[in-house]
């Protein structure tokens, strides 16, 4: 039976694919370009989130039981169809980069500084490896519990920060250029893009296709509502120079709030409600290249490629992590042409190639519903 899920867990994975890493490292990244201006930055990224979004939905649609490799496949050949498996997978291979940065960056430089990054990279491994062997209906019911998390998590921290926050850290506005802010965007662009492209890879299981584009909005438009509270909590409470100086600036964050006289110290609250998030991000990730491996390497199930595949993203994502400065400019150079070229550059080649051969793959529909 082929395997689906409901639009209300599509909306939950969306949130938590983009949560995790846009509040733990992306603020810290564009409050050192931008200073008080990163919640304008966030709020641009996520319109251009949404117009990327409406790229992969609208290649989709024309043939839903296919994702972008199958598509490109019927386009234009499986040899076609394997370079754009490619293609996903090493963008999801350079994700997982990120991905464990964040990871790593909350639990080791907070609780286990001695701890070596293997052991965080082998934790990742096998819980990623266990849910993912599962399918994507278990990580998609854990996104639905994770998004409770995140509300949690938020009204617990904006409870333990207003009586800190002080508006006037927000003024004056495009401080640094309107230009200036919207480059700066391009951080949290890097947060959609892998929402976007998982989106490309799972909407197939997505059992309602008539609400697709309803649904795909709706995860923006709370994804956005989840995070903007960050940037202006933290421009508002520590000052867009505190945030600056951080690369885990919610963690420090987290520290400044309180809750009653008891909870002086935020940070094992916030990772609490926090790990749902993150672990969606290792699982989604090292499921999307799985995907890709089985159909670069045309098998029928992605079960027999998850272990070589987490070796190798486990492999890159110690490899980066390894050294710190090493992960920060790959999180704030490569990471970012890689994921927005990929982001936009794919669903755009597809659709393009769709409108060229339209003839021929509404064939190829037909064939499909025949069958």
């Amino acid at each position: 039976m082929k395997v689906q899920i409901s639009n209300g867990m599509f909306m939950a994975l969306i949130i938590n694919m983009i949560y995790a890493k846009a509040i733990g490292v992306t603020q810290g990244s564009m409050a050192r370009e931008v200073g008080g201006d990163i919640w304008i930055s966030t709020l641009i990224a996520t319109i251009q989130g949404g117009v990327i979004m409406f790229l992969v939905i609208l290649v989709i649609r024309r043939m839903p039981e296919g994702d972008l490799i199958d598509q490109a496949a019927r386009l234009l050949g499986k040899w076609f169809g394997k370079f754009v498996a490619l293609i996903t997978f090493l963008f999801f291979l350079a994700a997982y980069g990120p991905v464990m940065s964040t990871f790593v960056f909350h639990l080791k430089d907070y609780f286990l500084p001695e701890a070596p990054i293997l052991l965080f990279i082998i934790a990742a491994f096998l819980l990623g490896t266990y849910a993912i062997y599962f399918g994507v209906e278990v990580i998609a019911r854990m996104a639905l519990i994770g998004v409770f998390s995140i509300i949690a998590l938020n009204i617990l921290l904006m409870f333990g920060s207003l009586s800190e926050f002080d508006i006037r850290e927000l003024r004056p506005t495009f401080q640094m250029g309107f230009l200036r802010t919207v480059w700066a965007s391009r951080h949290h662009n890097t947060d959609w893009a892998m929402a976007t492209i998982m989106a490309g890879i799972i909407l197939p299981m997505v059992a309602d296709k008539k609400t697709w584009g309803k649904m795909g909005f709706a995860g923006i438009g709370y994804g956005m509502v989840f995070i903007i509270m960050w940037p202006i909590l933290e421009a508002g409470v520590l000052s867009p120079e505190t945030a600056a100086q951080y690369i885990v600036s919610c963690m420090q964050m987290a520290r400044s709030a309180q809750i009653g006289y008891f909870v002086h110290r935020y940070e094992m609250i916030m990772i609490a409600f926090f790990a749902l998030s993150i672990l969606t991000q290792i699982m989604m990730s090292l499921l999307c290249a799985s995907v890709a491996m089985q159909k670069m390497l045309g098998l029928k199930d992605y079960r027999k490629v998850i272990i070589p595949t987490a070796i190798i993203l486990s492999s890159f994502g110690y490899w980066i992590n390894f050294d710190k400065n090493r992960a920060v400019d790959f999180l704030e150079g490569w990471w970012v042409y890689i994921s927005i070229g990929v982001a936009v550059g794919l669903p755009f080649l597809i659709l393009v190639m769709g409108f060229l051969f339209k003839k021929k793959l509404k064939k190829e529909i037909v064939a499909e519903e025949v069958k």
